[in-house]
């Protein structure tokens, strides 16, 4: 039985839909409002086998990484032992994670008594406990420090909630309230998940879904290898770096060497620095996770993004490396840091094949800001947690967008009445950064200033970010941008803090976060009126 190619697109199109209404759900129902103002989650489709055959246009960091989370559910229950009403909830970055603020459900989906596939999302959740609140110390040495480690385990077996489970990750975190909202919400995004795969299931008959998933995991890889077919042939090295581990000053290397063959891709990052005391070691689910993100930004963007279309790429990191670190190995910052720089890094390479494809370096850190402490005259604990956008890099083409996510992260901004509301906070500015892009013949988009007012008594404040010492990049003769910038307000005057760190501030102090600007393209000489 062969998919026709009317009945294909439909089906295609069908399970697209799945994960965007589970994202909808997960969105309009979660309590945070990181998950509900921000979007920090994602949510994807899976067959039996735990192939991923369709997700959602979320966030790309989560997308790519959620596979290995299946993966790793799978291997500590086989298919066989899974049952209707099951669901798997995990955290750990080294069975399938990416940092433990990053929660992954997962769930069956029968059709009469046989398994037909899995839903899963993936939320970041304000606070998952840790030596800090929100989980992500600038300063943590060890997984142990970051919060709660949750392995592959059944939340809920059979319908029925795991009592004890529930009650020991609440008894962990500094905001139970809020995170039995948003876990709750997640549920909720499965079961929607759930009953959107099985009409689809109802309507055509499991036997022809199933043909028409085995379908589309080779059209994805048939319209891949016919864009391998096309690019040029060879190996192309780039080197980039981060600032510091946020232990010592040391700067930290990623070496990458891109091979184009005519149907094979190799990202290969042997000599990139070995894993390191600081968070910023990315473990292989990240990395992986980048690596389809690139490979499918360089190649046609209406190939269907699944585990099909991903198979051609072969991704070599040696274990004990930055890029495949061990345990106990800290790795926050891995995941928002690192994983943009891995995308600088191979597009850095694939400049060299594809020069009139690839945009100069985007601001290349996600500017991580967290305070938490007491809401003033309670006791209750509060955490507030952000990405903050920047530059795009300048494209060949085209200037680049300001004040914009980019790469790996794909959220949006708190607005400024939700974060008053919601937190001891004030806002105190919140505008672009004049001249921070790139000067080229296309010109860097540009950064964000934002400066938050602390009003609670006393607060922990962790900021995770990068580009404060090395500028991002521009290519052909354009400039780079400007760099970031960290600074504190107390006693009077502005103090400039490190890219990484934790410390505690008190009432009426400022934290300002200034982001990078994106890195221009071309000489600026050759720029028109008509460019801009």
């Amino acid at each position: 039985m062969k998919t026709d190619p009317v009945t294909f697109e439909v089906l295609r199109n069908a399970f697209v839909s799945v994960a965007e209404e589970m994202g909808a759900s997960l969105v309009l129902t979660a309590f945070s409002p990181n998950i509900k103002e921000r979007r920090d989650c994602s949510a994807a489709v899976f067959d039996a086998q735990g192939r991923m055959v369709s997700q959602a246009e979320h966030i790309p960091v989560h997308l790519g990484a959620m596979p290995e989370s299946v993966k790793a559910a799978l291997n500590k229950f086989p298919q066989d032992s899974w049952r209707e009403g099951d669901v798997v909830i995990l955290n750990d970055p080294f069975e399938g994670g990416t940092h433990l603020p990053d929660i992954t459900l997962i769930s069956p989906v029968f059709t009469s008594e046989e398994l037909a596939g899995f839903v899963a999302n993936r939320a970041h959740h304000a606070d998952v406990g840790g030596k800090a609140p929100g989980s992500m110390p600038g300063d943590s040495t060890e997984i142990y420090q970051e919060g709660i480690r949750i392995p592959p385990l059944k939340l809920i077996d059979g319908g029925a909630l795991n009592e004890e489970l529930w009650s020991m990750l609440l008894a962990n975190v500094r905001t139970p309230q809020e995170r039995q909202g948003d876990i709750r919400a997640q549920l909720a995004a499965n079961t929607t998940g759930i009953r959107r795969f099985q009409s689809i299931l109802q309507k055509y008959g499991a036997p022809r879904v199933s043909v028409f998933l085995k379908d589309l995991l080779i059209y994805s890889r048939r319209r891949m290898l016919q864009q391998l077919a096309k690019m040029p042939k060879g190996s192309y090295l780039f080197t980039d770096r981060l600032d510091d581990d946020g232990i010592t000053e040391e700067p930290v290397e990623i070496k990458v060497k891109v091979t184009l063959g005519r149907k094979q891709i190799i990202f290969d990052f042997s000599g990139t620095s070995p894993q390191r005391q600081g968070n910023v070691n990315a473990t292989l689910a990240v990395t992986l996770s980048t690596s389809y993100y690139v490979l499918r930004s360089i190649t046609d963007p209406t190939i269907p993004p699944n585990s099909g279309c991903y198979e051609p790429l072969t991704v070599i990191a040696q274990l004990g490396s930055l890029l495949n670190p061990s345990p106990p190995a800290a790795v926050s910052a891995g995941n928002v840091e690192t994983s943009q720089r891995i995308v600088d890094c191979l597009f850095g390479a694939l400049a060299q094949a594809l020069p009139d494809r690839i945009p100069a370096a985007s601001q290349g850190t996600m500017n991580n800001l967290i305070i938490g402490g007491l809401v003033p005259g309670t006791n209750r604990a509060f955490t507030f947690y952000e990405t903050i956008g920047g530059g795009l890099g300048a494209r060949p083409t085209k200037d680049g967008i300001d004040g914009i996510h980019s790469h790996m992260t794909n959220t949006m901004n708190t607005p400024i009445e939700a974060l008053e509301t919601s937190y001891p906070l004030r806002v105190q500015r919140y505008h672009l950064i004049p001249g921070s892009g790139g000067k080229g013949r296309f010109q860097g988009g540009l950064g964000i200033r934002r400066d938050i007012e602390i009003l609670a008594d006393q607060a922990t404040v962790s900021i995770q970010s990068e580009r404060r010492r090395y500028a991002p990049w521009g290519l052909q003769g354009g400039m780079p941008g400007r760099k970031g910038v960290n600074q504190r307000w107390r006693n009077g005057k502005w103090e400039e803090l490190p890219s990484k760190i934790t410390f505690t501030a008190s009432r009426g102090e400022i934290v300002s976060i200034q982001t990078p600007g994106g890195g221009g393209f071309g000489k600026p000489k050759r720029r028109r009126r008509s460019d801009k």
